[in-house]
């Protein structure tokens, strides 16, 4: 789940973003809640709630916005007055250090690779990299499925060269890191940086290219 709130250019709503809009849609407004879902399955993609901020305290922030459970339960309060059976849950967020395992030639382009990323210690995705320093054992920045870049860009599964990514292994660049070059490159990060699964810290990050802590001989 992906929420953004931006009152200088939309107004007082906030933006719920479950999944990837579908090419057919569904929108459905009751009261001050807007459904929006997949013509085909009926799926939820997203919610526009409108006239929440105060509700929230949220009024003088922009830009996405991590909600605590009290929030989200107002949130589902709203949903449940409009009349929508959905419920959202606080998840934990998407962009967290993970560990590369394997790392095996796409079967479809020189310049690919198919890699093994552990995101948890029960969790292993397969992701597409075209980082020119992927390599196996190092740990990595891993903006899983519902991610949003510092760019705004939202990361959902799909596939590279028919060959299915669940997310996307990030650059120093792609995390707009104070002094990351402006060039292709997964950022590998030390090996004392956090354990696997650790949301990634911005704040501890930002000495990293500063510190000569990562390699750029690539």
């Amino acid at each position: 789940m992906i929420t953004t709130y931006n009152p200088e250019h939309l107004g007082d709503v906030l933006m719920i973003i479950l999944a990837p809009n579908a090419n057919q849609q569904i929108v459905t407004t009751n009261k001050n809640v807007t459904r929006v879902s997949d013509l085909s399955s009926d799926k939820t993609t997203g919610y526009n709630i409108f006239g929440i901020g105060e509700k929230l305290q949220i009024r003088h922030k922009s830009g996405q916005l991590t909600l605590t459970q009290k929030q989200i339960d107002i949130v589902n309060q709203e949903l449940k007055q409009a009349g929508f059976a959905d419920e959202l849950t606080v998840e934990p967020t998407k962009l967290v250090i993970g560990y590369v395992e394997t790392v095996t030639t796409h079967p479809d382009s020189d310049h690919l690779h198919v890699t093994e990323t552990r995101v948890a210690n029960d969790k292993t995705l397969q992701i597409v990299s075209g980082s020119p320093n992927i390599k196996e054992n190092v740990k990595v920045a891993v903006a899983q499925p519902g991610t949003m870049m510092p760019s705004g860009a939202l990361i959902w599964d799909g596939e590279l060269r028919g060959v299915p990514s669940a997310g996307m292994i990030v650059s120093g660049r792609e995390l707009r890191l104070p002094g990351a070059p402006d060039k292709p490159g997964a950022l590998i990060l030390p090996d004392d940086f956090g354990n696997v699964g650790d949301s990634f810290n911005f704040e501890k990050a930002a000495n990293l290219y500063r510190d000569n802590l990562v390699d750029l001989n690539y």
